[in-house]
């Protein structure tokens, strides 16, 4: 429940963190999203809400720098999604294997079949995707996926997710509607985050039906 709170109210729990510790806000946001994208048991934070909040409180406050917030947000989804990666390259395989507590195996299973049909491009899809973002550079590096492929691709996502939402908070996230609104705005962003999956889980049913 604190989890759900703190998602839909992201935008007040960073006005109070802002007010708490100042600019160290700047690493507060970095580590979320380095572990977020780097720890493959942490598919749960609010990334993309966080973003938006983020750029939002950057517009308002004035003291945050959206420039130096989008550079320092951006090398922390990278390092994330690279670390992931070695992770998944070290200890992928034996995850297929085995059912942990701690990680989803039906989301890998999941982002596995994304692999298939989509290849490297998924690095950059995922991005936009809650629970594939995390899992997808797992996936990648526990199939082997080569590292100088991964990085360009990582690299391109990582810099689209994070201009993105970032941008879209800083220049609307303090209109008076989306600010009266905010919670609403955080719902739809998750919902519009979650609805390809939504699609595709659905797609994927009834291809089963039609084949049974």
């Amino acid at each position: 429940m604190q989890l759900i709170d703190f998602i839909l109210s992201i935008d007040q729990y960073l006005a109070v963190f802002f007010q708490n510790y100042g600019l160290w806000i700047y690493g507060i946001l970095f580590l979320i999203i380095f572990v977020e994208t780097g720890l493959v048991v942490m598919p749960f934070l609010p990334g993309d809400s966080l973003l938006f909040a983020a750029g939002a409180l950057a517009a308002f406050t004035g003291a945050l720098n959206p420039i130096l917030l989008i550079g320092l947000l951006f090398v922390a989804a990278v390092l994330g999604d690279t670390l992931n990666y070695h992770i998944g390259k070290y200890i992928g395989p034996k995850v297929f294997e085995i059912n942990s507590r701690w990680i989803n195996k039906q989301h890998l299973l999941n982002t596995q079949k994304f692999f298939a049909k989509h290849g490297g491009k998924t690095i950059i899809f995922a991005r936009f995707i809650p629970f594939a973002r995390t899992f997808a550079p797992f996936v990648a590096g526990a199939g082997s996926m080569d590292y100088k492929y991964f990085l360009s691709y990582n690299i391109i996502g990582g810099f689209l997710w994070i201009v993105s939402f970032v941008l879209l908070g800083y220049f609307f996230g303090n209109q008076p509607v989306i600010k009266d609104n905010f919670t609403y705005v955080i719902f739809g962003i998750i919902i519009f985050s979650i609805l390809p999956v939504v699609i595709g889980f659905v797609r994927e049913k009834i291809a089963k039906n039609r084949n049974q």
